[in-house]
């Protein structure tokens, strides 16, 4: 845990009195949103929350994901989920996909306001028959019902993610569909042996973004930054409270 603090302290804190630009990926946006004295805590202190455990199934389905429709990306053609599902898209092919797709790379814009270089690193891009870019989404889990939509309070994140990517490339000056999607794997559990292999059910979810939030947003979190105080906790971040009441114990 001290490795994680100490390398955190010197990688990627805010100085109000730096000239240069500060990177800002899309996941620390969101931490803003949850909470901003965690956000302050780890932008600009240098104390991150503890690293949660790597989900390495979610990644080898997403790694996986993205073989497949980049195999029909290669041949202009629609993947039959798309065809299923009626969608009018087909993968795009991009000389910069690779890079949008990277961790730590992603899809960047300047931000003028606050000099925040804003990152995100997008699963997929389909594309339209109105030349419009599609921003799509990899998302896996094992739920005991069929998942055909978004209507938990959690998946609010999946939304501000989606809108955010949407902004980062209608930045960068593509048009961009309003409506992204979501392929969800959903892992059945209702099989009567493992057999050395794990079956999905793939459901594609449509979500009309919003974008107009994260100007506004990205600006909050930049003022955020730029004062000595820390903010206030959230009454509903388990965090801080976990932190309270260990404090509370201490006194």
């Amino acid at each position: 845990m001290s490795e994680y603090y100490n390398a955190n302290k010197t990688r990627g804190i805010y100085d109000p009195k730096a000239g240069e630009s500060f990177k800002l990926s899309r996941s620390k946006i969101d931490l803003f949103i949850q909470c901003p004295r965690c956000f302050y805590y780890d932008r600009r202190l240098g104390i991150g929350r503890p690293p949660g455990f790597p989900f390495s199934l979610n990644s080898a389905v997403d790694y996986l994901l993205k073989l497949e429709f980049d195999i029909f990306r290669a041949h202009g053609a629609k993947h039959p989920l798309i065809e299923k599902y009626g969608v009018d898209a087909t993968p795009a092919p991009h000389k910069d996909l690779d890079k949008w797709r990277t961790n730590f790379t992603g899809i960047q814009f300047l931000h003028p306001a606050t000099n925040f270089l804003i990152t995100g690193a997008i699963d997929d891009l389909w594309i339209n028959s109105k030349g419009e870019y599609i921003i799509v989404d990899y998302k896996a889990t094992s739920k005991a019902e069929e998942i055909n939509e978004l209507d938990k309070d959690w998946q609010d994140g999946y939304k501000r993610q989606m809108e955010i990517y949407q902004w980062l490339f209608r930045q960068n000056g593509y048009r961009v569909s309003d409506t992204g999607y979501f392929v969800y794997c959903n892992g059945d559990k209702d099989k009567k042996a493992f057999d050395a292999k794990l079956e999905f059910n793939i459901t594609l979810i449509a979500y009309k973004g919003n974008d107009s939030w994260v100007e506004k947003t990205i600006i909050e979190a930049h003022k955020c930054l730029n004062t000595d105080k820390i903010p206030e906790a959230k009454p509903d971040c388990d965090y801080c409270n976990y932190i309270s009441a260990i404090n509370g114990k201490n006194q």
